[in-house]
């Protein structure tokens, strides 16, 4: 059974886990990454990611805390100088864990855990910039300013609305009265006055003096043909 297990023993007392881990954190900081297997790799992302945080803070303290688990010197310069400055703004989570595949003989998983900051495959080369994390404290300050931008924008829209009624006063209307008032009113008593009655008029009169007139002549005529006529009797 196993009861009050709570992390992976590794088959080891717990002097030489202790001992073993120590060397494994030593070489991956020295190295940057180192190939083992996936139950020590687990084990030990949990043993050295604390003393990369508390290497954050470079203080007398700080470094005779992290001696008292590393026991070595140059890796205690290692991790406070270049492995420091580069996962300085990474809030946790330093290093990976890539597995390999199996290892020939008894078939263990093996992987490789490196240190995130220093692949320069996955990085590209490029530098992670700085991120600030920002806790919600002054929520009630930006609550009571949202307000103040709110009526700020309202009187700017407002002149806004004033300004409309001068463009819509534009005098199309006056224009439009001025087109209604056209002459074509006073121009249509000179169609009504169409010399038309007065032509048929004189020509009526006309005709009537030609009348008597045509009667006249032809009356005329008669006489001169009786006359005639009387005269050739005569002879």
């Amino acid at each position: 059974m196993r009861h009050g297990k709570k992390f992976n023993h590794l088959g080891r007392k717990a002097a030489h886990r202790k001992a073993m881990l120590s060397n494994m954190a030593c070489s991956l900081i020295d190295h940057k990454r180192i190939n083992t297997t996936v139950a020590k790799a687990k084990a030990l992302k949990q043993y050295v990611e604390p003393l990369i945080t508390k290497a954050k803070n470079d203080s007398t303290h700080s470094r005779r805390v992290v001696f008292s688990y590393l026991r070595q010197k140059e890796t205690i310069k290692e991790l406070f100088g270049a492995v420091s400055t580069k996962v300085g703004n990474r809030p946790g989570g330093y290093t990976r864990i890539i597995k390999t595949g199996n290892r020939l003989g008894d078939n263990a998983e093996m992987c490789m855990i490196e240190l995130v900051d220093f692949n320069d495959v996955y990085t590209n080369g490029k530098e992670t910039k700085k991120t600030k994390t920002r806790r919600r404290k002054k929520t009630t300050a930006k609550v009571e300013e949202t307000p103040l931008v709110e009526d700020a924008q309202v009187v700017e829209e407002a002149p806004v609305a004033e300004e409309m009624p001068s463009v819509e006063e534009t005098p199309a209307v006056e224009e439009a009265a001025v087109v209604d008032e056209t002459p074509a009113v006073e121009e249509t008593p000179v169609v009504e006055e169409t010399p038309v009655a007065e032509t048929d008029s004189e020509e009526t009169n006309t005709d009537a003096e030609e009348a008597p007139a045509s009667d006249e002549n032809s009356k005329n005529e008669e006489e001169k043909s009786n006359d005639a006529n009387d005269e050739s009797q005569e002879a």
